[in-house]
């Protein structure tokens, strides 16, 4: 009891040391002689202190940290987190909401703040995660992600979050996504600057909004000290997985949240090309470019403030402006009439299209652009703003055309732009077109583009070239079909006779392939591209048949004789199983 007792002392004293006394203690302690304080006052003292201390510890009244899980396609990573992850000391959000679209604004909405935040999907092109799992459709874009953390306030979804886990291909590959064009360096130089000048500008331009996949979620986690991303390939959640068991068996207790690399999990994940990196800071050299981004994005500034910025920008070097046009062109569609009409923004509208100097500039500068598409995207964006006319919009598609053609560069990209362009189907822009003396119709790129503006007689001669011999003329024919469907049965079994009539084995694989694009639905058709199964002498003839058949509705066939036909003359494959497996399978099964 001594032992207890001498033990709780040393423990009262060291606590007496960083504790204030209450002042009714204080107060009664004064009026009490030194030799009047008992043994008894001091233990009992020394135990309220003891237990007053250790019950208002950090360690026992801390909240636990919120680790935020946003699941597009593998649950692995997830659960291993919550696997090891103390109860008491970290509690999981899930913020996807199956079918429920806007979920990463409702957890905005439902005051969510994350300490950590881990998310899985594929991310392969750099603008969205997303899901390789037929039975679901949920995806999370950069651009969301921009608007959430350019909207928040001290408390917001990310502003608390100390680490991200990225696990998905290129999130922090460095890459530029974009590089100043030549028209860039072309425009500087007309405004004075000399070569090496112009040379310097473009690369600093291309820093600036470039826009790497690192950057682009270094901008959207501002300040978080750390981002665990993929340079490169990164491993499939069931490799992923195993991996993080390994990890959480040696980690530091209180890692996870804790705002410092782990040396554990680089060293695990490093061969797989994980890699971390902070959030963007204030410091940074193109920390303004964040700031103009989240000027459009962030959703509490009003619409008229945003177009007065937007106007701003329109009036700086057109350089700027064009490697600025993506977050520019977002924002004006997202603009709706009900806005237009608020006194505010009309005046805010009207300011802009007043600006004569700007829309000079910028006219001339979308005429030089190498890059077809991006001419037709800043005149689209010049006819919103009011600096063009619809007529004049149009005008400038043919111009474009015209010029192409003319140079001898038209291609699948133009032929793709004609057909994407929302002045195609019009006849009467095919007829301005010819009036130029330009195009060839017996070149297929420069007929598919007529057929494109709505031109009868070229689309004949667009789909025709579908059974060419020629590489690109076929190329050229595919692009088309992908935009314009054949859509008479007559048209489709002309071109299927054509198909099954080619002797050059490659050119008709690349037919077949195009024809499975159409998802046949004409028994003639089908039974026509079944007969030549047995007739192949190539594999991947008969692989391309067979991935035509998948894609069509066999409905329309004998199944059972189909598959016999098959099994008895399909070409051996040093491959194992192939598609033409498959189709078997699926025969046999209904």
């Amino acid at each position: 009891m001594r032992r207890q007792t001498r033990a709780l002392r040393r423990r009262a004293r060291s606590v007496t040391r960083h504790f204030v006394w209450p002042a009714h203690l204080v107060e009664h302690s004064a009026m009490l002689r030194p030799d009047c304080l008992s043994r008894s006052f001091f233990a009992t003292s020394a135990a309220w202190l003891v237990l007053l201390a250790l019950t208002a510890s950090p360690a026992a009244s801390a909240a636990p940290k919120t680790v935020c899980t946003v699941t597009i396609n593998s649950s692995d990573e997830k659960d291993a987190f919550q696997r090891h992850l103390p109860h008491g000391e970290y509690q999981f959000v899930e913020l996807v909401q199956r079918g429920q679209p806007d979920w990463l604004e409702l957890a905005r909405r439902r005051g969510i703040s994350c300490d950590a935040l881990i998310i899985s999907g594929h991310f392969d092109d750099g603008t969205e995660f997303y899901t390789d799992r037929f039975t679901d459709r949920e995806f999370l874009t950069v651009h969301e992600m921009q608007q959430a953390a350019c909207s928040a306030s001290g408390n917001g979804l990310f502003s608390q979050l100390k680490e991200v886990y990225l696990f998905g291909c290129n999130t922090l590959k460095s890459d530029p996504r974009y590089a100043a064009s030549a028209e860039v360096g072309r425009s500087l130089r007309r405004s004075g600057h000399t070569q090496a000048d112009a040379d310097r500008l473009s690369a600093l331009l291309s820093e600036r909004y470039g826009q790497s996949n690192r950057d682009r979620l270094r901008h959207v986690f501002k300040d978080v000290p750390v981002l665990y991303g993929f340079s490169s390939k990164a491993p499939l959640g069931r490799s992923a997985g195993p991996l993080l068991e390994r990890y959480f068996q040696t980690a530091p207790a209180g890692e996870v949240a804790s705002g410092r690399p782990s040396a554990t999990l680089l060293k695990l994940f490093g061969p797989s090309s994980m890699i971390a990196v902070s959030g963007l800071t204030d410091a940074d050299p193109h920390a303004g470019f964040r700031r103009d981004m989240c000027t459009l994005a962030d959703d509490r500034p009003s619409v008229a403030r945003k177009i007065g910025f937007m106007h701003e920008m329109l009036q700086r070097d057109v350089t700027d402006v064009r490697m600025f046009l993506d977050h520019l062109e977002r924002y004006v569609a997202s603009i709706g009439p009900l806005q237009r009409s608020v006194p505010e923004v009309a005046a805010a509208l009207a300011a802009i299209e007043r600006d004569q100097p700007a829309r000079d500039r910028y006219l001339a500068f979308a005429r030089d652009a190498d890059d077809a598409s991006v001419n037709t995207r800043m005149m689209a964006l010049a006819r919103t703003l009011g600096w063009l006319s619809l007529a004049q919009e149009q005008a400038e598609l043919v111009r474009v055309l015209a010029d192409r053609m003319a140079r001898g560069s038209l291609g699948k990209n133009e032929v793709d732009l004609a057909c994407e362009s929302p002045h195609g189907r019009q006849p009467a822009l095919a007829r301005q077109l010819l009036a130029t003396g330009t195009p060839r119709t017996s070149q297929v790129a420069h007929a598919a583009v007529l057929a494109c503006l709505g031109d009868a007689e070229a689309h004949q001669r667009s789909v025709r070239a579908l059974t060419s011999a020629q590489a690109e003329d076929l190329a050229i024919a595919q692009a088309y079909l992908r935009r314009r469907p054949l859509a008479d049965v007559e048209e489709l079994r002309a071109v299927t006779a054509g198909i099954a009539g080619m002797t050059a084995a490659s050119a008709q694989v690349r037919a077949l392939e195009s024809l499975a694009r159409q998802r046949l639905a004409d028994a003639q058709s089908l039974q026509l591209i079944a007969g030549l199964f047995p007739k192949a002498r190539s594999l991947d003839v008969q692989r391309a048949i067979a991935g035509l058949l998948i894609r069509a509705d066999t409905q329309l066939l004998a199944r059972a004789e189909l598959a016999r036909t098959l099994r008895q003359h399909r070409l051996k494959s040093p491959d194992g199983t192939d598609v033409i497996d498959i189709l078997i399978r699926l025969l046999q099964s209904t």
